[in-house]
């Protein structure tokens, strides 16, 4: 699997006035594109092996939230091989927090691939 970080928003807009950040928190999304180059079926939730961690060196995990400013996952996804899927993976951080590192953490069900990219 190959995977681009392709942006970070670091105030994104909640995508429901129904599904909201606590008090005291903000919506940081992180767009991804995952293209498979293997030859196996990818089918896994992305969100599950995101992790986002801020300057303090304190990591988030991925949060159910959509947001206005580009289309999630929506969970799930299924991707041949040689194809690509783009999507938002979506954190729930304190307010004052500054997102410094996306992490990302996938099992192929033959290897484990990990990355680390440093936002800006």
């Amino acid at each position: 699997m190959s995977v681009t970080v392709n942006q970070l928003v670091a105030a994104a807009t909640p995508a429901s006035d129904l599904l909201k950040p606590k008090a005291g928190a903000k919506l940081v999304a992180v767009q991804v594109t995952l293209v498979n180059t293997s030859q196996a079926v990818y089918g896994d939730a992305p969100s599950n092996g995101a992790w986002l961690i801020d300057t303090q060196g304190q990591q988030y995990r991925s949060s159910v939230h959509g947001v206005r400013e580009g289309q999630s996952f929506g969970g799930s996804a299924t991707i041949n091989a040689g194809d690509s899927r783009k999507g938002m993976i979506v954190f729930e951080v304190p307010e004052g927090a500054v997102p410094a590192k996306f992490q990302f953490a996938l099992d192929s069900g033959y290897a484990e691939q990990k990355g680390e990219w440093a936002l800006s």
